[in-house]
Parts: structure tokens; C-alpha cells; sequence
């Protein structure tokens, strides 16, 4: 498939697929914050990052949690789209990295 851009998209599949991501910000959010980026995991690692993770309906869903980070100011580290583990059923949540206690 061809896009207006002139780019194939044949490895990434269809844009409007959900799919789980981890957006990885720099410095801890309080669990506070997961309400505002529509009850996403938020995990604070032991790196000083915090991680937004969680499923996203597709891409324009994924590009209105980034312009959450933007407008707030959140200094973004990372963008990833993870894979579910075979062993996880539907709906449930994958292990969380680090502490999710609030200040």
C-alpha cells in the first residue's frame, strides 16, 4: 500500500489496528496522571522515567495521548509499540516495571 507521502507501509500494518504502547517520559508522574491520559498504566522507574503504558485503539488515538505529552510539557524519552506476551489473555494487563506509588 502506498500512502499520499510515497511511503509502503507493509510491515506496520493497518494504522487504524489497536495495539499496546509504552510512552516512556522523562521524570515521575504521580498515579494522578493516568486519568488524564485515558486510564493508561503509568509505572515510575528505577531510571527516573515514568512509563504510560497500555492498549490504544489506533493511530489517531496514540497521536491524541502525544499531544497530551506535548501540550503538558512532558519532556518525551520514547515511543514503542509492544507486543502482547502469547501467555496473556485479553484484557489483562502486562507486568509492571518499577514502583506506581504517588508523591
Amino acid at each position: 500500500m502506498r500512502s499520499a507521502m510515497g511511503e509502503t507501509n507493509t510491515t506496520t500494518g493497518d494504522r487504524h489496528e489497536p495495539g499496546r504502547y509504552e510512552i516512556r517520559l522523562k521524570g515521575h508522574l504521580d498515579q494522578r496522571w493516568a486519568a488524564w491520559f485515558d486510564g493508561l498504566s503509568l509505572s515510575r522507574e528505577t531510571d527516573g522515567t515514568t512509563t504510560i503504558h497500555g492498549p490504544v485503539a489506533d493511530q489517531a488515538a496514540l497521536h491524541g495521548l502525544l499531544q497530551k505529552v506535548r501540550d503538558a510539557g512532558l519532556p518525551l524519552v520514547s515511543v514503542t509499540c509492544v507486543e502482547r506476551d502469547p501467555a496473556e489473555t485479553p484484557g489483562d494487563e502486562p507486568h509492571q516495571r518499577g514502583s506506581a506509588s504517588s508523591q
